[in-house]
């Protein structure tokens, strides 16, 4: 009788390594975009919580969002990104940007982010 001994061949062995290879490659262009996004929603909640931040002029706020994007290497929020609403007894700011990295060859992902955040005079009452 001649048995045949199952398992995974060297071509399927590759497959399964360049697939894994390929999800690799894309957790690697997705997790700084997100890591990015993640940093403005967190300077978002810290500038919230600031005493006094209802009462500061637009550029000053924007200025303080700013220093704290600059410890988290943030690239991609440009001064242009960042609107101001007036809001009951503070503002509401608005943070949408989009970043672009190139995938393979001619593709690229694109990220649309949106965060907003309220900074009234009661602190961080969450998102609006």
């Amino acid at each position: 009788m001649k048995r045949k001994q199952g398992g995974l061949s060297l071509i399927g062995f590759l497959v399964v390594l360049a697939v894994l290879g390929f999800a690799a490659y894309i957790g690697m262009k997705l997790f700084p975009m997100y890591q990015e996004y993640y940093a403005v929603k967190s300077a978002l909640k810290g500038l919230s919580n600031e005493p006094g931040v209802a009462d500061m002029n637009p550029a000053r706020i924007q200025d303080l969002f700013f220093r704290r994007l600059y410890i988290n290497y943030s690239e991609n929020v440009k001064p242009q990104n960042v609107k101001f609403e007036r809001a009951d007894g503070g503002w509401v700011m608005n943070v949408s940007y989009e970043v672009r990295r190139p995938l393979v060859y001619n593709l690229d992902v694109v990220g649309n982010f949106d965060a907003s955040q309220a900074l009234t005079r009661r602190g961080g009452s969450g998102e609006e």
